[in-house]
This record gives structure tokens, sequence and C-alpha cells, in this order.
């Protein structure tokens, strides 16, 4: 194992919300800006989750209400950071081991223009041995591109 697997991913964005109105968007009003495609596990997701409270559920709800976790909520200190367990595998799917998750923080500092600097880390892929590495890869472009169209809904 290289120490790319025990690197984490960092991405951040600017939006011009208060560290409050960030937070809300971000977390309370995750599905307002996560895309419909942005499945892991249902092919039809109606709803994506994210519960801004310790053990709150993360994850995508089905046409028929079923829900399909991706993690869950370790901590929140609201409009600060939002700690999150990822618990999907290399392959992203759902193992509920928490020897084997990830973790996805987010955090929300204030800017002197009265705007927010949101930045996500995703640490831990060492957890994975070797495939942690793809891992790392595969999530770094998409948690930029996620990060990017939060910005634009925020800039909406």
């Amino acid at each position: 194992m290289t120490d790319q697997a025990t690197a984490g991913v960092r991405n951040s964005v600017s939006v011009q919300l208060t560290p409050d109105q960030a937070f809300e968007l971000l977390v309370d009003g995750f599905d307002k800006w996560w895309p419909d495609d942005g499945t892991h596990s249902l092919t039809d997701a109606q709803a994506f989750v994210m519960e801004a409270r310790e053990g709150g559920r993360w994850g995508e709800e089905g046409p028929d209400g079923a829900y399909q976790p991706w993690g869950r909520v370790l901590a929140v200190d609201r409009p600060n950071r939002i700690l999150l367990a990822w618990q999907l595998t290399p392959a992203f799917e759902y193992d509920p081991d928490p020897a084997k998750q990830t973790e996805v923080e987010i955090t929300f500092e204030p800017e002197s223009d009265g705007g927010t600097r949101v930045t996500l880390e995703h640490r831990g892929f060492e957890v994975w041995g070797e495939p942690g590495e793809e891992m790392r890869g595969s999530v770094k472009t998409g948690w930029g591109t996620l990060l990017e169209r939060y910005a634009q809904e925020a800039a909406a």
C-alpha cells in the first residue's frame, strides 16, 4: 500500500452564504443539490437524505420508501461542521462494519467577504488496503464535481 491510500481527499468551494445558510443548504437541503443520478445502490432513487443529528441517516430512498444507507452521521456542530461515516466499499456497496468505514468531514468557515468556505475532506482509505487507493482516486473527482454542483445551487 502506498501513501496515496492514507492521504485524504480535500476539496473546497466558496459560496456567498453565511455559514448558517451554507450548512442549511448542504445538509438540510441535501436533496435539492445532490444529482438525481447520484445513486449508489438504488436504480430509481426518490430522495437523498442527510439528517443533521448524531446517528442520523445518510443515504437514499427508493420510490417504495426503501432506505439504502451510505453511512451515518457521526457528529454535528451546526453551522461549523458535520462528520459522516462513509460505509461504502471500494465497489460502492454498503458495508455496515464500522471497522471498514471512512470519514467525510465538511466544515463551514466564514470568509471576510461575508461568504463561507465549505471544505470537504474524505479520509481513512487505508482501511481498504490496496483497493483504498482506487477508492481515493474515484471519490477525489466525484467530490469536486459534487461541491461545484452545491456551489451552483448556492448561487441560484
